[in-house]
């Protein structure tokens, strides 16, 4: 058994080959720091070099959100076409490791898991919900931003062209049955409790059962599906990043009034 270890916002430790992430910024409804996405793609290769390790949990602290996206302040710094490609850029790489990790990666969510949470979940190969989880991509009505390719990808794999379209575009956040029949969800418990105890055991389960067939099954899965690369969507990235819009979007969020938005 280890001892957790704390890095600032984000807990890890592990315990009888159980790895477990928390994002622990309850009071900011877990909203991911840079920082936070760089510790969760380094722990990732950490468990890769370390065959101890069966299964990874990821997880929100308190009741209230799994992760509710990026840090919107962090987006203030952003001045050059360059800043908008190098964020799209981590964001990819840290995506891509969690995505690749070589264990079973289970996502226990509770309450809002939206934005780049929702881009985290769908990375994840098993994901749990609440009945008080809601899953979406609010961008069209909060920042005027996109999801990176990888993410658009990921999606349309779960969900498919249409559904994929009908989130973004009316923006909505999908309850926990909707979530689960559309597939966003694998399963669905009454409450946090019951949550963590029923990430718990399917850890346990998947870390019974033999750890090449499921690496092999994994890679297999990733390969078969067609993600969009980086460059492929740097055109819509721009668009998007560069634009009056997202600027609008941004002070509007940050200073919580409507964004008026223009198309420019």
């Amino acid at each position: 058994m280890n001892a957790p270890t704390t890095n600032e916002d984000l807990l890890y430790s592990v315990q009888d080959g159980i790895a477990r992430i928390t994002f622990n910024r309850p009071q900011a409804r877990n909203a991911m720091t840079f920082a936070m996405y760089d510790r969760m793609a380094d722990i990732c290769l950490e468990i890769n070099a370390d065959r101890s390790i069966k299964a990874l949990i990821l997880t929100g602290a308190g009741d209230k959100a799994f992760a509710s996206g990026t840090d919107i302040s962090q987006f203030r710094a952003f001045k050059t076409a360059q800043d908008a490609l190098d964020y799209e850029a981590r964001i990819d790489r840290v995506l891509g490791t969690l995505e690749q990790c070589r264990v079973p990666v289970i996502a226990a969510i509770a309450g809002a898991c939206t934005g780049g949470g929702a881009g985290i979940a769908a990375c994840c190969d098993l994901r749990i919900g609440t009945e008080t989880t809601r899953m979406g991509f609010p961008i069209a009505r909060t920042l005027g931003n996109c999801l990176s390719m990888s993410n658009i990808s990921r999606v349309v794999a779960l969900v498919g062209p249409a559904r994929t379209k009908d989130l973004i575009f009316k923006a909505r956040l999908v309850e926990a049955q909707e979530a689960l029949a559309l597939g966003l969800l694998n399963e669905v418990v009454p409450d946090v409790e019951t949550l963590q105890r029923r990430a718990d055991d399917t850890a346990k389960l998947v870390a019974s059962h033999a750890p090449l067939t499921l690496e092999a099954t994994k890679e297999a899965v990733r390969r078969i599906r067609r993600t969009l690369s980086r460059e492929e969507g740097e055109d819509l990235i721009l668009k998007a990043y560069m634009s009056e819009d997202f600027r609008e979007g941004m002070d509007a969020f940050l200073n919580k009034r409507a964004p008026v938005w223009k198309g420019r």
